[in-house]
């Protein structure tokens, strides 16, 4: 089991940056697959972000956020993150972390196994 907690959300305006976390605990996520995910109000949930498990050699990105966003880990301390720079309203969303075991870094929320409760992004114009 592993047990995910996102955090670093806020009301940002357009053009700033963000920092989330997601911490995990129980297990080590060292062979986890990790992956960053959106819910916009009205919208499905959608790929962000994913990194491979291990070192995390291989990282995918949405093409909406390509060139802004990067996510890093850091097994030591169990923790994943995304780094979110020149944010737009677009961006708006609550963002979930999201843990597969020795999967692939894909974008399909259906493979992961486990999930964090969310962060609110809120980018205003």
């Amino acid at each position: 089991q592993v047990q995910l907690v996102e955090s670093g959300g806020g009301l940002v305006q357009a053009g700033d940056s963000l920092r989330l976390s997601c911490a995990g605990s129980g297990r080590s996520i060292s062979n986890y697959v990790m992956g960053w995910f959106r819910q916009a109000p009205g919208k499905d949930r959608e790929f962000v972000a994913a990194i491979s498990w291990g070192s995390g050699s291989t990282r995918n990105y949405a093409d909406s956020v390509k060139g802004r966003f990067a996510i890093s880990r850091d097994n030591a301390k169990k923790t994943v993150y995304l780094q979110m720079n020149n944010l737009k309203p677009e961006d708006t969303a609550v963002y979930y972390c999201a843990a597969q075991y020795l999967g692939a870094a894909q974008a399909e929320p259906s493979i992961y196994d486990y999930w964090g409760q969310g962060t609110q992004v809120t980018v205003s114009s």
